[in-house]
């Protein structure tokens, strides 16, 4: 029997799947690390965490499932795109990598807007925004100078994670888009966009496809991860392209609607939309783009309320054996739709447009419990995610049964709130992460699979269908509106807040 696996890396946790070559799920693993907030609006993460969570998941993948790790073809790792890992001539890391959904980036973003926004949009595909490496690197420049001329190679996190498997400074043309260093139309980098941000090309690495083969794994990181130096090593991609391809979505019209640290909407097309709430990305699928929206804090938006708020949960699951999010879950579902008109905003880091926000509970009465908060808090999210799919239905892309994906999607409640927020019937399929996506694209790179297709038809299984409740749907249809008007009337009030502090 031949294997594949996967292995993604989210903003706080590392998963591996080990895939057959019949499509079926031969064991699975991950594990947990954490995001850094230094300050107000910045998100970091520590370099080494990543490889060490790698090597982490491989073992206990092994340990698991029994698999001789001569038996495995290739491994394929993904991870959000944008995470810039700065090495020195050393190849050490610099500093902890900026995060995708940090906002320091933010002002160098709007002058790009109002000096450079058609140059940018032209050659990338996407508008000037905070998220981009290209922001994060001159952020560098100008308050971290000792560091800035430390850098020798600058590469990104699932890149990072495989050079320390192979030593090759390679990345992908998907993974690259998210840099804003790529000349998409040609898939090179940009002499231009470089100059920017002051550096050479010669410090980017090579494009490949994500279907390239490496390798191979060396000596060291065999007896660190546990996996053969048989084994090749696939350039891979973006964990978002992974989860869409794991979701069988690869034909025009196909969506997923993502419910994981970051939410996201994507709808598949054969061109790039547009549109400035629109991020478009190419598929890994040859003459195929996901274009689709984007909300900053998602389920890490519950991460952080069960963090915070939920240590009775989560000592009570430390007892019982139980997953605190099910507990709390379990009293959120006794609260009916609406919350009693407790609302709740996400924005913990900001909005993608608007960084000044801040997230809030608003409508408090005496009436409302723990359950209710937990409730309004999915609520709040979904009322989120509501505002960007209203984009996509706006462009007119075709909306018919979307695959609902991500952490969040695991929740029984948080489905039916995320199919009643927009009225439609959604679809739940098995095991349908960014690491499924990486172990079939290993299996597609070494013909273990025939074609894309070959892939889907036998990895992708439809396990559930979520159907809207119209009568919920009405209540938040209504509810929607007073969530806006909320968000309206406090934006002075955090643009006077975002101002006091600067």
């Amino acid at each position: 029997m031949k294997y594949t696996l996967g292995v993604d890396f989210g903003g706080s946790a590392a998963k591996g799947t080990l895939l057959c070559e019949t499509g079926d799920l031969a064991a699975i693993a991950a594990t947990e690390y954490p995001m850094v907030f230094p300050k107000e609006g910045w998100t970091e993460q520590e370099p080494e965490q990543l490889y060490k969570a790698f090597c982490a998941v491989t073992k206990e993948i092994f340990r698991t499932s029994g698999v001789n790790p001569d038996d495995i073809e290739a491994v394929a790792i993904s991870s959000a795109s944008m995470t810039g890992v700065y090495l020195d001539e050393e190849d050490k890391a610099i500093r902890r990598s900026i995060l995708w959904n940090d906002i320091r980036g933010a002002g160098y973003a709007n002058e790009f807007k109002k000096t450079k926004l058609d140059f940018i949009w032209k050659m990338t595909t996407n508008p000037p925004a905070p998220s981009r490496t290209l922001n994060h690197i001159i952020w560098i420049k100008n308050n971290e100078p000792d560091n800035y001329k430390k850098i020798r190679k600058i590469m990104f996190a699932k890149d990072y994670v495989r050079y320390k498997l192979t030593g090759d400074f390679v990345t992908d043309y998907i993974d690259a888009m998210g840099s804003h260093f790529l000349d998409v139309q040609n898939n090179c980098w940009s002499e231009e966009l470089c100059s920017l941000a002051g550096i050479n090309i010669d410090i980017l690495p090579k494009i490949l496809k994500p279907t390239d083969i490496i390798g191979p794994i060396t000596e060291k990181a065999a007896k660190e991860s546990g996996l053969s130096r048989k084994t090749k090593v696939i350039t891979g991609t973006t964990d978002t392209c992974m989860e869409v391809y794991a979701n069988g979505a690869i034909k025009i019209g196909d969506m997923t609607i993502k419910l994981a640290t970051a939410g996201r909407i994507c709808s598949i097309a054969d061109h790039p939309i547009p549109h400035m709430g629109i991020v478009n990305y190419q598929h890994v699928v040859p003459g195929l783009w996901y274009p689709g929206t984007t909300m900053r804090f998602c389920a890490a938006s519950y991460r952080w309320y069960r963090d915070v708020l939920g240590e009775k949960e989560i000592e009570e699951g430390k007892r019982n054996g139980k997953d605190p999010y099910v507990l709390l879950d379990e009293a959120a579902e006794k609260i009916p739709a609406g919350s009693d008109n407790l609302f709740f905003h996400p924005y913990l880091q900001g909005d993608l447009n608007n960084i000044a926000w801040r997230a809030s509970f608003i409508g408090l009465r005496a009436i409302h419990t723990k359950g209710h908060f937990t409730r309004a808090l999915l609520e709040g999210v979904s009322y989120g995610m509501r505002e960007t799919f209203e984009i996509i239905r706006d462009l007119g892309l075709k909306v018919d049964k979307p695959t609902l994906i991500g952490g969040g999607a695991k929740g029984p409640i948080w489905r039916q709130i995320m199919a009643d927020m927009l009225g439609i019937e959604m679809l739940i399929k098995e095991n349908s992460d960014s690491s499924l996506g990486s172990a079939m694209l290993a299996g597609v790179a070494t013909g273990i699979f025939t074609s894309f297709e070959d892939s889907v038809a036998k990895c992708v299984r439809i396990t559930a269908s979520v159907k809207p409740n119209p009568e919920v749907t009405k209540i938040y249809d209504k509810g929607f509106l007073v969530y806006k008007e909320i968000i309206k009337a406090l934006d002075p009030i955090y643009v006077n807040m975002a101002q006091a502090h600067s």
